[in-house]
């Protein structure tokens, strides 16, 4: 079950550190007004260099193919990110995206009854102090 999770969450996990810093149009101004202490790439590699021992430790492996020790930066070496599905995910457009909108309608659905019952009690509690 962590191998699964392991191979299903390692690509989303180094997007959520945002783009590239050559692409990511605030991280130059974010680190200017010092709102953020290190860079989207800074903070990536600080999670990879944090992470894979701990799954090596755990036995498990990373699923990138290109991940490899760069002895020479101290480093560790990652494969190119597919950005493409982190901009379709913002669109909306993520593998999960349909599944969330349909929960949140039926939970508005289902949940009618309770802000009906809501209005109805302020109604009649106005109603008896308007008496």
């Amino acid at each position: 079950m962590v191998q699964d999770a392991i191979n299903r969450l390692w690509w989303p996990s180094l997007m959520m550190f945002g783009p590239s810093d050559e692409h990511s149009p605030n991280s130059a101004q974010s680190m200017a007004w010092k709102i953020k202490r290190q860079s989207n790439d800074e903070l990536r590699q600080r999670f990879i260099d944090q992470t894979i021992p701990q799954l090596e430790l755990l036995g498990c492996t990373c699923p990138d193919p290109d991940l490899k020790w760069n002895a020479e930066r101290g480093h560790y070496d990652f494969g190119d990110i597919q950005w493409s599905e982190f901009y379709e995910v913002l669109k909306g457009n993520g593998p999960c995206n349909q599944e969330r909108v349909a929960t949140r309608r039926k939970a508005i659905e289902e949940g009618a009854w309770v802000r009906e019952a809501a209005v109805a009690h302020a109604r009649k509690k106005h109603n008896r102090n308007a008496a």
